[in-house]
């Protein structure tokens, strides 16, 4: 077992800079009663919806990032899917081991690397104001949106379900009278198109619609070396989606936004790369090449969503009303090569298998309905308060095939039928006691209901838990956060809260039992600082906090027994600090900054899990029989470090034209991929960085750039699997392209 090193040491150095902070407004300010006038040299408020009602971000008690407009733009301009906020949002970290249609959310480092289609996540993500709960559906597409918000948990008291490591938050721009709109195109590197677009439809009276598409293509630029191969090429998508909205506003006091959206994906699963990691060492083997493979099996994936939902508002003077009514379904298929390889290779050769796995994972007859009544009362004293009522409906199939490589022929399945009902009542109030200091108190009652059965024709799964299983939980959450006005442009903030996630289940297969793990509970504490500087040409927030998870669920994937079961740890601690900087140090020149330190440990002195199938060195201590302790273990894909860097700066041209430069940098530490620590299968420290120049003419109607992402060409493994060989997955290599958008 590793020796641990006192977490204390960080946070008191986190405190100091935190106090150091909160004295800077008062030396670098002066003030004024007159409410201050926004110039082009000052940022602009920024207004999110964290707390269920539009609020400037300075005066919500809890550590949130907003990324919108040019940065959002920019980020998404080279085809890449949900995984490119990755470090782009202090202690945010996403992977996947399914490509683009399974994104893994980890706030805080708290998170969840279960890959089964049944899996649960305590990242909630909730787009136009709809849980996505299925980790399928959290892949749609990011296009048209005002706003990307990700707010630090537990979320426990507005939010639905699932939220005790927080929330990221999708808000499509809404429709409008006006008739404009925008097109957006983008080519590069691996043949990536990128074209995106959005059309305001005043249809007259009370009507209006908008409608969204993107549709996103790269070729298969990974080639197999082996001849004949049933998969000649790979990493290739055909990515669409399409959103369309209809507004009803007769008058200020009743709104009706409805809202279809569709995705359809056509393209490749992870690609597993056999034997790439170099034993000993967590380095890539000498000579690797990103743009090859050594598969023998078949990699496809395809996937079909259809989703809509309606939202309906009525303000009746004091009280507003609103109703949230929503269906999702989607249909995906995955099948790949796991084991990466073939046998033609001598061992420890890259492409060098042990044994072959060749899998697929598919959903059908899923069905998500939700229903949530919400009530505001907002009247002119000092008192607020929202609540409700929430209504949750899923159910569908999960089909696990095994195939025989390298024939491709099928080989056996089985089959899980899981339903998930819940509902919650919710209520928050907030209340201005003096001018400076306000409270702010929910309470939330949850229960969450499961069912779960697996059965196969062919094979026989073990039944020594039973095939089928039920959960049945019952949750109070709360939290109480207070905020005090230092001066009118620097407010301090303390929050402590309660989270918490239903039970969960992993079906029985050919060679693992049924697993489950008890509900488990968060209750997470913070404090921090909220500012305005230097004449509104600087804004700061910065926060520490502390989390503690009783009854954590981890899942343990793989090893010398190629389970997948999960498993319930006595608790895991996590701690630290965060930080948001933007800045106008000088004219025409913007600057953000963003960074946090996240100690985030399993503390269970008697859990244990399986070591390795392939050739590794682990760490911790031995427990026999193949077994090791994981106490003090850092959690799995929580990077310690995470820091990010923007930086824009442009040079005007005559006619109210310009050029710019714009950069952007995300660097995580290294990370777990496994609950145990190895040497061969720790990531290592990976910085990505994107450069981009552009023209922008004719008042910002046109706009002309070149960009590179991963200017660096950075390749590092960001992913594993360690039943068989050393076998990996990475990041995508330098790419580099050129965009045109318009307005109209």
């Amino acid at each position: 077992m590793n020796a641990q090193r006192p977490p204390c040491l960080p946070l008191r150095a986190a405190l100091a800079v935190s106090l150091a902070v909160a004295a800077w407004p008062a030396l670098a300010q002066s003030e004024s009663a007159a409410a201050p006038k926004v110039e082009k040299n000052q940022l602009e408020a920024v207004v999110i919806t964290a707390e269920r009602r539009a609020e400037n971000i300075k005066d919500v008690p809890n550590a949130v990032t907003a990324i919108s407009g040019e940065k959002l733009d920019v980020l998404n301009s080279s085809g890449q899917d949900v995984r490119f906020l990755s470090g782009r949002v202090p202690s945010l970290n996403i992977e996947s081991s399914f490509g683009r249609a399974f994104p893994r959310f980890y706030i805080r480092g708290y998170g969840n690397t279960d890959f089964r289609l049944n899996a649960s996540q305590p990242v909630s993500l909730i787009y136009d104001e709809v849980v996505q709960e299925n980790p399928i559906l959290k892949g749609f597409p990011v296009f048209d949106l005002k706003a990307v918000e990700v707010v630090a948990g537990p979320q426990g008291t507005l939010y639905g379900r699932n939220t005790p490591a927080g929330v990221v938050k999708f808000e499509s721009v809404r429709p409008s009278r006006q008739q404009e709109g925008y097109f957006s195109l983008s080519y590069g590197r691996f043949g990536t198109t990128n074209a995106e677009g959005a059309f305001n439809l005043p249809l007259g009276g009370d009507w209006a619609a908008r409608i969204s598409a993107q549709v996103q293509h790269r070729d298969n630029w990974v080639k197999n070396q082996l001849p004949n191969a049933v998969t000649p090429k790979t990493e290739g998508y055909d990515d669409r989606a399409v959103r369309a909205q209809l507004l009803y506003e007769p008058h200020k006091q009743f709104s009706a936004l409805f809202n279809i959206h569709n995705r359809e994906l056509d393209g490749s699963p992870r690609l597993f790369r056999a034997s790439i990691i170099k034993q000993g060492t967590n380095e890539l083997v000498d000579g690797f090449d990103p743009a090859k493979m050594y598969i023998d099996g078949r990699n496809e994936q395809r996937l079909h969503a259809t989703g809509a939902n309606a939202r309906l508002r009525w303000s009746l003077g004091d009280v507003v009303l609103h109703s949230v009514t929503a269906i999702e379904t989607v249909q995906p298929f995955s099948r790949g090569d796991i084991d990466g390889g073939n046998f033609g290779p001598t061992q420890g050769q890259e492409g060098w298998i042990r044994f072959p796995v060749e899998t697929s994972d598919a959903l059908k007859n899923h069905r998500q309905l939700s229903q949530e009544f919400r009530a505001e009362y907002n009247p002119a004293g000092p008192l607020r308060y929202q609540g409700g009522l929430y209504v949750f409906d899923e159910r569908y199939t999960a089909i696990a095939t095994n195939y025989d490589t390298p024939t491709g022929a099928y080989a056996s399945s089985s089959s899980t039928r899981q339903t998930n009902r819940a509902y919650a009542l919710f209520a928050s109030v907030n209340y201005d006691v003096t001018q400076d200091f306000k409270l702010r108190g929910g309470l939330r009652y949850t229960r969450d209901k499961k069912t779960l059965d697996v059965s196969s024709a062919d094979i026989p799964l073990n039944a020594a838990n039973g095939l089928s299983a039920t959960s049945s939980d019952a949750k109070w959450t709360w939290d109480l956060s207070g905020t005090y006005a230092l001066d009118r442009n620097t407010n301090l903030y303390a929050r402590v809260g309660t989270g918490f996630r239903g039970s969960a289940i992993l079906p029985a297969s050919q060679f693992d039992p049924l697993s489950k793990a008890k509900q488990e509970t968060l209750t997470s504490y913070e404090l921090g600082i909220k500012s305005d500087l230097w004449d509104r040409r600087a804004r700061l927030s910065a926060s520490l906090f502390r989390y503690d998870v009783k009854g954590l669920q981890l899942t343990e994937v793989g090893g010398g027994a190629n389970s997948n079961s999960v498993k319930s740890a006595d608790k895991a601690v996590g701690q630290g600090v965060e930080f948001n900087l933007e800045i106008l140090p000088i004219d025409r020149l913007f600057l953000t900054l963003g960074g946090s330190y996240n100690d985030a440990k399993i503390k269970d002195g008697l859990l244990t899990v399986g070591g390795c199938g392939a050739p590794c060195t682990v760490l911790n201590r031995p427990a026999g029989g193949g077994q090791f302790y994981i106490d003090g273990n850092q959690l799995p894909q929580a990077p310690k470090w995470v820091a990010n860097l923007t930086a824009r700066y442009s040079i005007p041209t005559a006619g109210g034209n310009e050029f710019y430069i714009y950069t952007d940098w995300a660097y995580r530490s290294k990370v777990n991929f496994f609950l145990f620590e190895s040497v061969e299968f720790t990531g290592k420290a990976l910085t990505e960085g994107g450069v981009r120049l552009g023209y922008v003419w004719d008042n910002g109607k046109y706009e002309a750039a070149a960009f590179v992402r991963n200017v660096t060409n950075q390749v590092r493994v960001t992913g594993a699997i360690n039943f068989n060989n050393l076998t990996g997955f990475i990041n995508d290599p330098r790419t580099y392209g050129v965009q045109f958008k318009a307005q109209f």
